[in-house]
């Protein structure tokens, strides 16, 4: 099961609320999740109550596999930037590590 982080839409017409999930990323876009972690009002009047984020319950998922969509992340990097860091070290030390597998072996061939 591949999971991922991303929005669902909420709220009335023309007044759209957005809750962050953990899904599975064959559902749809409104359909059934594993877990609400935050949740996010574009219309809000005061930045407090914006978006609010269980950066704890984010980090637990994150660390189990779970896929960050980009405008989860975009919302993510606002209140817990450095969850988004450690995503991106993560993925910097893997390119490196690829890299220089393959600068080992075009070595070794040549």
């Amino acid at each position: 099961m591949a999971l991922k982080i991303r929005l669902r839409q909420q709220g009335r017409h023309n007044r759209p609320f957005y809750r962050l999930v953990v899904a599975d990323g064959r559902s749809p876009r409104d359909g059934k999740y594993v877990e609400a972690i935050g949740w996010y009002n574009p219309f809000a009047t005061q930045v407090e109550q914006e978006f609010s984020l269980d950066a704890e319950r984010a980090q637990h998922w994150l660390s189990q596999g779970a896929v960050l969509t980009d405008s989860a992340e975009a919302l993510i990097k606002k209140s817990a930037p450095s969850l988004v860091r450690g995503l991106v070290d993560k993925k910097l030390a893997l390119r490196a590590k690829y890299a220089a597998k393959r600068k080992a072996r075009k070595k070794v061939s040549t």
